[in-house]
């Protein structure tokens, strides 16, 4: 049983066939998902995802590169959805340096601002952090509020580094390219207890289907990496990252 903590059926290219999209899911074992916005419309999106299926969730929030024109006014309406008790996480939200979208000062104003809502209403928080990574750090030491690492493709001590201040990492297609020795390294080095696995989709198609169209099915091959690189089974890595997706998340 496989749980894609991160995936993107809210998007243009997937919610028009997401009846299909999660019947090839299921059809893999993948059982939960975790719809995630990144603006309001997503969200939106997400909630309506998450009402529609018992066995898919929904995080609310705006990201790095949504930003630039975000008022308080629509802090407001994700601060309404995260009482809706299908909501069980903010995200994503974070830092991305790599665009030049959204001024660096306006992402930290808004990532701020929601880390204040997350901990407001006690829900994790699915961080994206693109070339930010001591400065995505240092705000999340500051709000001492716990989450995950969304699509983490940073350093072995970074990830141990956030995984001191409570926080699982989670890893996506990335892992399964052949060059990819940055998140090789971390999954083989990082303790189980720690991982989580997402897609991402419909973004960073995992090999064998790199360049296609990415979809929750395809958790199953990240998991096929990570257990390689581990040594262990995969239906162990299933298991254990299912386990700590629940745990997370607060899933029952």
């Amino acid at each position: 049983m496989y749980f894609d903590t991160h995936c993107h059926l809210n998007s243009d290219e997937l919610y028009v066939d997401h009846d299909m999209f999660i019947k090839n899911a299921l059809a893999n074992d993948v059982r939960y998902m975790m719809v995630v916005g990144y603006d309001l419309t997503s969200s939106k999106r997400a909630v309506e995802l998450a009402h529609e299926y018992d066995f898919i969730y929904a995080a609310v929030g705006i990201g790095p590169n949504d930003c630039k024109d975000t008022t308080d006014q629509d802090l407001n309406i994700i601060d309404k959805y995260l009482e809706d008790p299908r909501v069980l996480a903010l995200g994503e939200i974070g830092l991305d340096y790599y665009w030049d979208d959204v001024t660096p000062e306006k992402q930290k104003e808004i990532f701020d601002k929601q880390m204040i809502l997350a901990k407001k209403h006690q829900k994790p928080v699915l961080i994206h952090c693109r070339d930010a990574y001591e400065d995505t750090y240092d705000m999340l030491k500051h709000h001492g509020h716990p989450g995950v690492m969304h699509c983490y493709s940073g350093s072995v001590e970074m990830a141990k580094r956030f995984i001191n201040l409570g926080f699982y990492i989670s890893l996506a297609g990335p892992v399964t390219f052949k060059n990819a020795r940055v998140p090789k390294d971390v999954a083989a080095n990082i303790n189980i207890e720690n991982l989580l696995i997402e897609t991402d989709c419909p973004y960073l198609t995992p090999h064998p289907y790199r360049g296609k169209l990415n979809e929750p099915a395809n958790v199953v091959y990240i998991a096929q990496e990570i257990a390689k690189l581990k040594n262990m089974e995969i239906e162990n890595v299933a298991s254990a990252t299912t386990f700590n997706a629940k745990k997370v998340f607060g899933i029952k």
